[in-house]
């Protein structure tokens, strides 16, 4: 019986394999023979991406100037359109009307190939109205729960597809390494192993096992690469980093999407080492697409090519910028407000400036990509194929998810879970506004628009109402984000005075890319300002952060007797924090990065031993300020129970140069709730002839237990996990001796 079970089993996986390779050639034929068709021009249409607002009438504005559609898909041949019509976050319906339009359009031309309609759903269908918005990625990755991210980014492709747009400018691959970062929220966080792990699950959750299906879209990794590391902290910034490290972090995030399937690939805006990406043959051609064998589209940044000439300086004239980043190994440009692409790109070519092999080889990736989509058959959502389209099944998951993330970072004296027979202050300047829950890209750019878009949704202080009656919530605004209000704190300080507990909610505004650029790290002073009043009444504080990026506490925290971080935990963000604040949901959620406590002392968990010197390296005569010192550290999330670790095990203590090593600890709920907890595995080279880091995050796994119950994690660690990348740029190990170590539980191994 059980061979006969694994026979089916295998005749399963090779039917599937079979299948997926047949489904490959075929649409390789149909894309020669299309290619074979098509015209210099009609190629280079497709390598055109153009706003759809550039095609608006501006007398009703959000419709087509049937003219100015005719322009772009007749005359220009664009491939692909952006973006969202205005005022922003149109109906389904709205959505069908304006595809069909487009559709209508392409379909008069010559060879009636579909034009890719691309948006910026990077946290749900969030520029459709009626969406259901799951928490930013900085919040999945704080879960740690890959399947409940994968499951999310299902649902998001669900309704993506059901507003008619079958592709999503999302992963955000991006590996921040200054907190000050204006788009740290849109990544999953400073360790590389984690945002590999949550980019294949998003990967597979928005592109499935047919990403031709009504149901699935398909995913674009960015901003490839090296766009979260400018030395400033502000957006679009140069940055340096030597390959070695590109290679042994930001790359790696890359290359699991890469296997995972991820269809394409956005370049990143910046420079590095003084080259533009987008200028980077290097990086593009050579490493992308020659040594990670990306066979995808590689789409540019908003106007980033005629950024080459205008802002990074290496291209003087559009033109010139057209033919640096095309042969850099670009295969669509997104303009994306005017044709100069493709005037200059076709000019280029007529004049052997840039060879035809170079545009064939980037329209076939795009017409693949097309192909697989299924848009040749099917461009345009029948909205009666989506009936759970913002159901409450799906707001049920977005509700788990934000639940899962939210982190309690600190809880003295078990102040938390809170009594509902209790009356409390809610204020602060992020407790009643949906705007700071959802952040950017949410109904619009800038997220500005949230408040009216998600009504019907509760904010903080709203979700405190319903759950314990306005007769026993007292609020006032007490700061605003900016602006220092003396008044509004001395009418936060009295209302406080009748209270038992308040919960100060803090945090700063909506924002992504350079209109989010600080110039101070710090929690602005007005709010400051508050939270020390507040502390002077001696009544227990509950801190409640809501921010894409760590804005530092260190001011007034030890003053706070509990503090939670939402991160930006979407339209049901609000339910799950007073459900977790009343203990009716166990946090689980942890830290994806290290809480810095001061804007000088900003160094990752991953450090290096010279970054936190120990008190016997340290002269006697003289005094010394902890190297190493932030607020809360990667992986920091409390729970309601506890949790006991034991019984670390590992199968060998000595390996050689192929062997894995089996990892086993038995994790016990010693405390009096069900929890999850989620099971860090951390590994540390001892000695390497490249300094090693102090500890590095190599798996981990999200468990629920029972009081009283025990469970046995177990762990694989291959031997890509002992290597890291030499000065050669190879990935090696060497011999020695390694630390593998859980909770406050380790074992030694070594390589021999």
């Amino acid at each position: 019986m059980k061979n006969a079970i694994l026979l089916l089993f295998t005749f399963s996986i090779y039917s599937t394999t079979w299948s997926q390779v047949n489904k490959k050639t075929e649409i390789d034929t149909k894309v020669s023979e299309l290619l074979s068709k098509m015209t210099l021009e009609e190629k280079v249409g497709q390598m055109t991406q153009i706003t759809v607002t550039i095609f608006e009438d501006p007398k009703k504005p959000g419709y087509f100037d049937s003219s100015k559609l005719i322009q772009g898909i007749q005359n220009y041949h664009i491939g692909s359109i952006l973006n969202v019509p205005n005022p922003g976050a149109p109906t389904l319906q709205r959505w069908q009307e304006t595809l069909t339009a487009i559709t209508n359009e392409a379909n008069k031309t010559r060879l009636k190939i579909p034009v890719l309609y691309g948006i910026d759903a990077i946290h749900g269908a969030s520029y459709t109205a009626g969406a259901t918005l799951f928490p930013q990625q900085i919040g999945l990755a704080a879960t740690f729960n890959t399947d409940l991210v994968k499951h999310g980014a299902q649902i998001s492709a669900y309704e993506t597809r059901a507003s008619s747009i079958p592709w999503v400018f999302s992963p955000d691959l991006d590996f921040p390494r200054n907190p000050a970062w204006s788009r740290i929220w849109e990544s999953f966080g400073e360790d590389a192993y984690l945002s590999s792990k949550m980019a294949v699950a998003l990967v597979d959750g928005f592109e499935g096992n047919n990403v031709g299906s009504k149901y699935s879209v398909a995913s674009c990794m960015k901003h490839y690469i090296g766009y979260g590391s400018t030395t400033t902290g502000k957006d679009r910034t140069p940055s340096i980093i030597p390959e070695r490290i590109l290679r042994q972090y930001d790359l790696t995030i890359y290359e699991a999407a890469i296997k995972a399937g991820a269809k394409s690939v956005m370049v990143s805006s910046g420079e590095i080492n003084g080259t533009p990406v987008h200028a980077s043959k290097h990086l593009i051609t050579d490493i992308l697409k020659t040594e990670l064998g990306f066979t995808g589209v590689v789409v540019t940044d908003w106007k980033d090519i005629i950024y080459l000439n205008t802002r990074h300086k290496v291209a003087e004239t559009k033109r010139d910028a057209v033919r640096i980043a095309v042969m850099a190994g670009i295969d669509m440009s997104m303009v994306p407000e005017e044709f100069s692409f493709y005037t200059d790109l076709v000019d280029l070519v007529q004049k052997g400036e840039v060879p035809m092999s170079r545009i064939d080889d980037a329209v076939t990736r795009i017409l693949r990509m097309k192909f697989e989509l299924n848009l040749f058959q099917n461009s345009v959502a029948d909205l009666k194929d989506y009936p759970k389209f913002g159901s409450a099944e799906h707001i049920q998951e977005a509700y788990k998810t934000a639940a899962e993330s939210i982190t309690l970072l600190k809880n003295n004296n078990a102040v938390l879970p809170l009594g509902k027979n209790e009356k409390i202050l809610v204020t602060g300047a992020t407790a009643n506004s949906m705007k700071y829950l959802n952040g950017g890209w949410s109904y619009t750019w800038q997220g500005e628009n949230s408040d009216a878009y998600a009504s019907d949704k509760l904010t903080i202080l709203e979700a405190f109402q319903n759950k314990i009656g306005k007769e026993n919530v007292f609020y006032t605004k007490g700061a605003d984000l900016e602006n220092e209000d003396d008044a509004e704190i001395q009418k936060a300080v009295d209302l406080a005075k009748n209270a038992s507990k308040i919960i100060l909610c803090l945090g700063e505004k909506n924002y992504t890319e350079t209109p989010g650029d600080i110039s101070n790290l710090y929690m602005s002073n007005s709010q400051v300002k508050l939270a020390l009043a507040l502390a002077k009444l001696n009544k227990p504080i509950i801190l409640v952060l809501n921010e894409g990026r760590p804005r530092l506490i260190s001011d007034f925290e030890d003053k706070m007797n509990a503090v939670i971080q939402c991160y930006l935990p979407g339209n049901e963000g609000a339910r799950a924090l007073v459900d977790i604040i009343y203990g009716e949901v166990n946090p689980s959620g942890r830290l994806p990065y290290n809480y810095p406590k001061y804007p000088n002392s900003l160094e990752k968990y991953n450090r290096k031993y010279t970054e936190s010197i120990s008190e016997g390296e340290q002269n006697d005569d003289a005094k010394y300020e902890k190297s190493y010192l932030p607020q809360f550290e990667f992986g920091t999330g409390l729970s309601y129970t506890t949790f006991k670790y034991s019984n670390l095990k590992i199968d060998k203590t000595e390996i050689n140069n192929t062997d894995e090593i089996n990892v086993s600890v038995d994790v016990t709920n010693s405390g009096k709730r069900t929890g999850k907890e989620s099971v860090l595995l951390y590994l540390s080279d001892n000695f390497a002839t490249i300094t090693p880091e102090f500890k590095a995050l190599k798996r981990f796994e999200k468990i629920n237990l029972e009081p009283n119950e025990t469970q046995t994690v177990k762990f694989i660690l291959n031997q890509k996990d002992l290597q890291f990348v030499n000065d050669d740029l190879k990935w090696i190990s060497e011999k020695g001796t390694f630390t593998i170590q859980i909770s406050d539980l380790k074992k030694d191994f070594s390589l021999q």
